[in-house]
Order: C-alpha cells, then sequence, then structure tokens
C-alpha cells in the first residue's frame, strides 16, 4: 500500500469508514445484537449501583473488546465467505478460531461482571 501522506480529508475519510462498520455491524450481524443487549443491562445496572470510577472502566474495556472482537469475527467470516464460498476445511478453522476468541473475551467479561456485581447484590463478598 502506497503512503501519500497525511490530509485531514484522509483522517475524516477513515473515520466515516470506521463509524459505517460500526453501523455494519450493530445492523447485520445477530450476535452483536446480543452483546449490545447485554452492555446497555450492564450500563443501566452500573448506574443503578453506583459503580465506582475503577469498576466503570473495567466494564467499559471489557464491553469494547467484546464488541471489537465480534467486529473482527464478523470481518473475517465475510472475507472467509467471500475467498472460498465452498465447504473448506481451513476456512472452517480459521472462522471457529475467530468465533472461539469472541468466546473468550465475552467469558472474561462475563466473570468481571461477576467480580463486580455479584457482591453488590450481597451474592459474594468484595475481593
Amino acid at each position: 500500500m502506497k503512503n501519500s501522506g497525511f490530509t485531514f480529508r484522509k483522517r475524516l475519510a477513515s473515520f466515516r469508514y470506521a463509524f459505517n462498520g460500526i453501523r455494519l455491524l450493530i445492523q447485520k450481524e445477530q450476535n452483536a445484537w446480543i452483546h449490545c443487549f447485554a452492555a446497555i443491562c450492564v450500563v443501566i445496572a452500573g448506574f443503578f449501583f453506583g459503580l465506582s470510577e475503577a469498576e466503570w472502566i473495567a466494564v467499559i474495556i471489557v464491553i469494547g473488546a467484546v464488541l471489537s472482537a465480534e467486529a473482527a469475527n464478523s470481518a473475517i467470516e465475510s472475507l472467509a465467505d467471500l475467498v472460498s464460498p465452498e465447504y473448506n476445511e481451513a476456512i472452517k478453522n480459521t472462522k471457529d478460531l475467530a468465533a472461539g476468541a469472541v468466546l473468550i473475551i465475552a467469558i472474561a467479561a462475563a466473570i468481571v461482571g461477576f467480580i463486580i456485581f455479584l457482591p453488590k447484590l450481597g451474592i459474594l463478598p468484595a475481593i
């Protein structure tokens, strides 16, 4: 890729492309709908329970990580389907690995949520 120099117009265009990617993720990817719904529930619970600054930071980071992983997974799946519309074991493995990455960060996000919210519900003592 040739670098033709920095311009503000190019930077603005890159932001426009990125926001379009977020729009596509939210509009077209059903798994992202689930993640967004969960994120909205967590944010509402966060306001209800009055999360500390550190807790909000953790929540925001894991929400961002899950949505970013879902976007990367969706991009990989879309490209893989274009490159190989017929069944291909290597493509299947690639898509499974990308989906596994989303699952790993979703599990980590759930653990962060349990650590933050279960003590507020009186289910576990604070760590």
